[in-house]
């Protein structure tokens, strides 16, 4: 090759080095900036590698090789932007501690002034009503300014209780004005503060035109009257329509209790009967149910709606202490109809859900209970309860809250029965008053009743091997089982006296348990195979329990014929019931459902 084109090629060779260099360069700025961007070390650099022309006898050229794209490390998650504290509640805090403070000083004016004999009666009135007027009044141009419905509702709220002291002053004080006319001035005060709250759409100046008046309206009555109880159900009434449309549950839970509070001091000092004051306590439970009722459709929070409506009923729920057992009685039992009432037509009510249903439908057992008890003696009380129960666990047996009922109707009823038919009855021989042994014959049935009732509710819904339906099906046998005892010796002492009649009934009670247990062996024999489980465990439990009757206690309580006839007719028993099962079992082979163990 000649020397020009050698010359040629070197000079090709320095052009392309040149670019290689300079295209380097670029790659390495801009790694650079990546770095400075993302707060990165800077990505290493490869080491450079000589293109393939710089081999061979060529001239040596400067060689700069671009460096190899790495990618860069994963940055660092970004912290979330800091929020910035919120300091309105500064001027919350400062704007209740005024009110406070205002507060006291009016109290200083109008009432402790009134002892050290500060200013003429009519200044210091007049000087509190001038200062409740003018704190109204500035309430109402701050809440028209840019940021000022914090400072206009503490205003609002410090005139408006500045009032009632002043109220409070002219009627109890000074005695100006009669009780009557002073709540109706106090009356006038609360209504507009409400009006204005409900101007501003403000929960929190309706609560706190309520809470004082309830608080300071006993001092202008000198204590719990029946005209401070007549003024809070007109108060509680009256700011129902103030509620229509908002979801003001505070204000709701005010006023429920300023109704109900005053009810139940009256009704725990109460030491006569007291038609009035009953009236009263039936008003209070149409007011909170009917305002329950009305207001659900606007809140939220439906369970607490439902709540605060149940403890509205509670005077009512307690009458009794203030009128004759059977008006109360009534009362509590018309409360009782009108909340099924209203849980059967609930699905076609707005806001009515199916939380409130189950806390009314539980509240009106509640009621029907305490109706019957109060109306009721003892040997009375527990067959009523146990009919209730009954009767409850067939029409409520899909309901969690009936099937539940039904069980503390049951369990009452249940306790009024081993009240007057204790287990001393059945170890001893005692002699029953006619009144009472009916009692017991009655309890006696409905207790078989009531609980194969319950046990059968509860089977509908749930899995035969479920715990609880477990559980109710040994509860029920225990029940029966002393249920059945308790009618048999009953019937015996009273038809064979306390002798022979005793014997003859524990007797009849033992060859008793073997029949219930046959039947259930004979039950689950026809059920399907995978359903037998808990009849035949019950049958057995029965046959177990009757074995140790008979050894632990016929045998050494039980005498002459009795103690014979006992062990002959429950052997027998067993020796067929043994026969018999056998030869299902047979059957069943034959049919090819052969049958199997329970599992236990």
């Amino acid at each position: 090759m000649t020397e020009p084109h050698r010359a040629l090629i070197s000079r090709l060779a320095s052009d392309i080095a040149a670019i290689n260099a300079y295209t380097g360069r670029v790659a390495a700025d801009l790694a650079e900036l990546d770095r400075l961007l993302t707060h990165q070390a800077p990505a290493p650099v490869a080491a450079p590698v000589a293109p393939y022309w710089a081999a061979g006898p060529y001239p040596a050229v400067p060689q700069v090789t671009p460096p190899v794209a790495v990618a860069p490390p994963a940055a660092a998650p970004t912290p979330p932007p800091r929020t910035e504290r919120s300091e309105g509640w500064i001027g919350k805090v400062l704007a209740v501690a005024g009110v406070a403070v205002t507060l006291v000083g009016v109290v200083l004016l109008v009432v402790l002034a009134a002892q050290a004999g500060i200013l003429r009666p009519e200044f210091r009135v007049a000087a509190g009503a001038a200062l409740a007027a003018g704190l109204v009044a500035v309430s109402w141009w701050q809440q028209s300014r840019p940021g000022g419905r914090t400072g206009a509702i503490a205003l609002a709220a410090t005139g408006i209780a500045a009032a009632y002291i002043d109220v409070i002053a002219v009627t109890a004080i000074y005695h100006w004005v009669a009780a009557p006319v002073g709540l109706a001035i106090a009356a006038v005060i609360g209504g507009g503060g409400l009006v204005l709250a409900r101007l501003w759409d403000s929960e929190q100046l309706g609560l706190l035109v309520l809470v004082p008046l309830t608080i300071l309206a006993p001092v202008v009555t000198d204590g719990v009257t029946l005209l401070l109880i007549g003024f809070m159900l007109a108060l509680s009434a009256a700011t129902l329509p103030v509620q229509w449309g908002r979801d003001w549950m505070t204000v709701h839970v005010a006023r429920v209790a300023a109704a109900t509070a005053p009810l139940l001091f009256a009704l725990a000092a109460a030491t006569s009967e007291d038609l009035r004051l009953a009236s009263a306590c039936a008003v209070a439970a149409v007011l909170a149910v009917g305002a329950g009722v009305v207001l659900l459709r606007w809140t939220t929070n439906k369970a607490a709606m439902a709540l605060t409506t149940a403890a509205g009923t509670v005077p009512l729920l307690c009458v009794s202490a203030a009128t004759d057992r059977v008006v109360a009685a009534l009362m509590i039992g018309a409360l009782a109809a009108a909340l099924v009432a209203v849980t059967a037509i609930g699905d076609r009510m707005p806001g009515v859900t199916t939380v409130v249903r189950q806390l009314w439908s539980a509240l009106s057992a509640v009621a029907a209970l305490i109706a019957v008890t109060v109306a009721f003696d003892g040997t009375v009380a527990g067959p009523v309860l146990l009919a209730m129960a009954i009767a409850v666990a067939v029409v409520a047996r899909r309901s969690d809250v009936g099937r539940w009922a039904a069980i503390g109707f049951a369990v009452v009823g249940g306790g009024y029965f081993l009240s007057y038919a204790p287990p001393e009855t059945l170890t001893q021989a005692t002699e029953l008053r006619a009144g009472v042994a009916v009692s017991v014959l009655t309890s006696s049935i409905l207790a078989i009743a009531a609980a194969a009732t319950i046990v059968w509710s509860w089977t509908g819904s749930r899995p035969a091997y479920d715990d609880t339906v477990r559980l109710l099906w040994v509860a029920a046998a225990a029940v029966i089982g002393y249920a059945v005892t308790t009618f048999t010796v009953t019937v015996g002492v009273l038809v064979g006296g306390a002798g022979a009649g005793f014997f003859g009934g524990h007797m009849i009670a033992t060859i008793c348990w073997i029949m219930i247990a046959a039947g259930l062996l004979y039950y689950a024999a026809r059920l399907p195979k995978a359903q037998r489980s808990l009849p035949i465990v019950g049958g057995l439990a029965l046959v177990a329990a009757a074995m140790a009757k008979l050894f632990l206690f016929d045998l050494g309580t039980l005498d002459g014929i009795f103690r014979v006839a006992v062990f002959i007719v429950v052997g027998l028993a067993l020796l067929g019931m043994g026969a018999g099962y056998a030869r299902l079992l047979s059957q069943q082979d034959k049919n090819g459902d052969q049958l199997t163990e329970p599992q236990v």
